[in-house]
């Protein structure tokens, strides 16, 4: 039986390493959004890090609809972000899970 914990530690211990080798890896990831007419474009890391936003002139020009233009476009990217962290951390997670009775929720 100590055998047994001592494998599920050392395994925790590997899927936290895991882990953090994926967060390091999703910070190369990235996820390009725009808006419908390509006036506004953003690039975010998968850790949801804003690398760049590019705006069009003619947005200069009315203040709010620059602000709604980054709304729309900052929250679907951040959204896309989110569902490549979420799904990839995850993965690892789900793949590193040891075996504990009771503890299925993972799988």
């Amino acid at each position: 039986m100590f055998g047994d914990i001592m494998g599920m530690m050392g395994k925790l211990k590997e899927t936290q390493q895991k882990i953090e080798e994926t967060k390091k890896r999703l910070d190369t990831v990235l996820i390009d959004e725009q808006s419908n007419d390509g006036l506004l474009k953003a690039t975010l890391t998968a850790n949801r890090k804003v690398k760049s936003i590019t705006i069009d002139d003619s947005l200069l020009e009315d203040k709010e609809q620059l602000e709604d233009y980054l709304i729309l476009v900052m929250n679907k990217a951040i959204e896309k972000a989110t569902n490549v962290n979420e799904a990839e951390l995850a993965a690892v997670a789900k793949d590193g899970m040891p075996n504990i009775p009771g503890m299925d929720m993972f799988k």
